[in-house]
């Protein structure tokens, strides 16, 4: 099992409306970037950066480099955890 303190930083990693909803948007297109997120989900760049990086700390989402840009998709535990937030619906 996980650490008592590994657990609290990927429950946290999804303790905002924005990230699930980032989580579910990247789940249904991975692989996009910053500024793709945040114009789907109608969100400032900024802030939609912030919400990213967390989930990125909690190990829910991956980064990759494709030039300019930097792509964003969803880890195992990012599908796992997003399969449990369904399941509380």
């Amino acid at each position: 099992m996980k650490s008592y303190k590994e657990l609290e930083r990927i429950f946290k990693g999804i303790s905002n409306h924005r990230r699930i909803q980032i989580l579910d948007l990247l789940f249904k297109k991975p692989e996009l970037s910053i500024s793709e997120i945040a114009d789907t989900i109608e969100s400032e760049v900024k802030n939609v950066s912030a919400h990213v990086n967390k989930l990125a700390i909690a190990g829910l989402i991956m980064k990759r480099n494709d030039g300019h840009f930097v792509r964003h998709a969803l880890t195992k535990r990012g599908i796992s955890m997003l399969k449990f937030v369904r399941i509380l619906e």
